[in-house]
């Protein structure tokens, strides 16, 4: 599809999901269509983004497009774009337009805008999550490849779980600030939304220098109390641990009392004072422009003493250093990303404290200057779950490394002495293997025992006269399967086996030469019946 394509689709999927309220200015589709025929004739060498289409939050900058923060009358047009744009663009990336918050980025919920609630992708009853609500929709509804939005307690983590999307948070510092509206200048941070980690980290390392991730086995904390949760989203995480440990991933249980007392501090101290600096006096000045929760919040702020600042800043210095020394004993720590999913009527019947909830496990990642990255984990009552991986400064390419080992398996069908309760079955458990479900072969083989220690069968496809033969798949990490296939010996090897539901999955064949004279087992009808005759 050539660029100019990809910009007409995504203008008529905007048509198409007709979701006015996920941005505050779109740029004619002629103004992307004429930048996109310039890049064409550019070509894509040395774009690394070549053609990758772009939402960007309304509180960074954008050059033709004013800068709201989600406050019309707070609105000024930028002479330049906000370098991390710039970089976008220096990438190849296009430009759509600037997209609806949680007014000055205020806000875990996506509710707090003059523009409108921007709704759930995959539920419209159900809040999309902020402050970077509209930038996480344009990428889960599929109109853009990449968005940028902004993280100071969870704005681009807390969208991402919500919508099934990943959202990564980069160290602070990592991404430039300039041209971004401020909301706590001190621990914001530009963050990435995509759909899939290797997208989001592969923009990132276009955008800054990261630093580079580690080899080897990864070591995860969980936390030993995860406190209240909505319905089902306890299991849903115990389930993502379990996945993690069958990837190969060591799991220990950690103290993260430290990252839970940090988070109260970040609105329930004198931090949130930093939020009034940055756009109070606009707001005393324009009260009646302003969302009334976010006005609250804010200007609530004004008259906080400065002995509760420096007190609080003692705190979290204690803090923070046992958060870290937590986390330099694991490669990250896992939680779930938010603690529950609202509806838009939950939001508007308790706004404050609904919000509050939602920053749990977010709300300290900044104050410590760590780096975090949130992943979908499937589903909970049909809506998006996601989880998050948090680790130390810098570590923002292993925490990709470590999210897609969980999505990095192979699946294997084995016939024999790889059986569940046989002697070779913890070849297989050792290396982070899963246990699938059962299976039958197509009527297209026939099974031989072999004469090896310990006992095996020879799975055989045949032309004619074969039988379907019972089995199990397992599920290996990629980095386990590969060691394991290495040491098959032989007369057995590796193959594509077909099922009775017709899928074609790697598994235990043997070569035809090594059954001549073997004993055929197959009307036993598998391994496990001609052991029990």
């Amino acid at each position: 599809m050539s660029l100019a394509e990809r910009v007409r689709a995504a203008y008529r999927r905007i048509e198409q999901v007709d979701r006015p309220e996920i941005w505050i200015d779109l740029r004619p589709e002629a103004d992307v269509l004429a930048e996109a025929a310039f890049l064409a004739k550019r070509g894509s060498a040395g774009l690394p983004l070549y053609g990758k289409l772009v939402a960007v939050k309304g509180n960074i900058d954008v050059a033709g497009l004013p800068t709201t923060a989600g406050c019309p009358a707070y609105a000024y047009r930028p002479e330049a774009d906000a370098p991390v744009v710039a970089r976008l663009r220096a990438a190849g990336a296009l430009v759509l337009g600037t997209t609806n918050l949680d007014q000055f980025a205020t806000g875990l919920v996506g509710t707090r805008s003059p523009y409108g609630a921007v709704r759930n992708a995959v539920d419209p009853a159900y809040v999309s999550g902020g402050s970077s609500s509209g930038s996480a929709v344009a990428v889960a509804l599929g109109i853009v490849d990449l968005a940028l939005g902004t993280d100071t307690a969870g704005s681009g983590r807390v969208p991402a779980a919500f919508n099934g999307i990943v959202g990564l948070k980069p160290t602070p510092g990592l991404l430039p600030t300039e041209g971004v509206v401020p909301a706590c200048r001190s621990i914001d941070c530009v963050s990435l939304f995509a759909r899939t980690v290797e997208e989001a980290a592969f923009a990132l390392t276009c955008l800054a220098e990261p630093a580079q991730v580690h080899m080897g086995r990864f070591r995860i904390g969980v936390p030993s109390d995860l406190g209240p949760l909505a319905p089902g989203w306890a299991e849903a995480f115990a389930a993502t641990v379990e996945d993690y440990a069958a990837a190969g991933a060591e799991v220990t249980t950690v103290d993260t009392s430290a990252f839970l007392s940090a988070a109260g501090l970040l609105y329930g101290g004198a931090f949130v004072a930093e939020r009034y600096t940055a756009v109070g006096e606009f707001l005393d000045a324009h009260p009646d422009d302003c969302e009334p929760v976010v006005h609250g919040i804010i200007t609530g702020a004004r008259d906080i003493p400065a002995h509760r600042l420096f007190a609080d800043q003692e705190t979290l210095a204690g803090l923070r250093t046992e958060a870290l020394a937590v986390l330099a004993g694991v490669d990250a720590i896992l939680f779930p990303t938010t603690t529950e999913h609202p509806t838009l009527a939950e939001v508007a019947a308790d706004p404050v404290a609904v919000n509050a909830r939602l920053g749990r496990f977010t709300n300290s990642t900044n104050l410590f200057g760590l780096s975090a990255l949130a992943v979908p984990s499937g589903t909970v009552a049909g809506r998006p779950f996601g989880v998050m991986l948090v680790g130390a400064p810098h570590d923002d390419l292993k925490l990709a490394a470590l999210a897609s080992l969980r999505g990095s398996h192979v699946p294997i069908v084995v016939v024999g002495a790889h059986l569940r309760g046989q002697p070779l079955n913890h070849e297989l458990t050792s290396r982070g293997g899963r246990f699938v479900s059962e299976v039958s072969t197509a009527a297209s083989y026939r099974l031989y025992a072999l004469d090896t220690s310990p006992p095996k069968p020879g799975l055989v496809r045949v032309s004619a006269e074969g039988v379907p033969v019972a089995a199990e798949v397992w599920s290996l990490p990629l980095r386990g399967f590969g060691e394991f296939v290495s040491r098959i010996p032989a007369p057995l090897a590796i193959g594509k086996v077909e099922l009775a539901d017709g899928r074609e999955v790697s598994g235990f064949l043997c070569e035809p030469a090594a059954v001549e004279g073997a004993k055929d087992i197959s009307s036993f009808g598998g391994w496990l019946g001609y052991l029990r005759a």
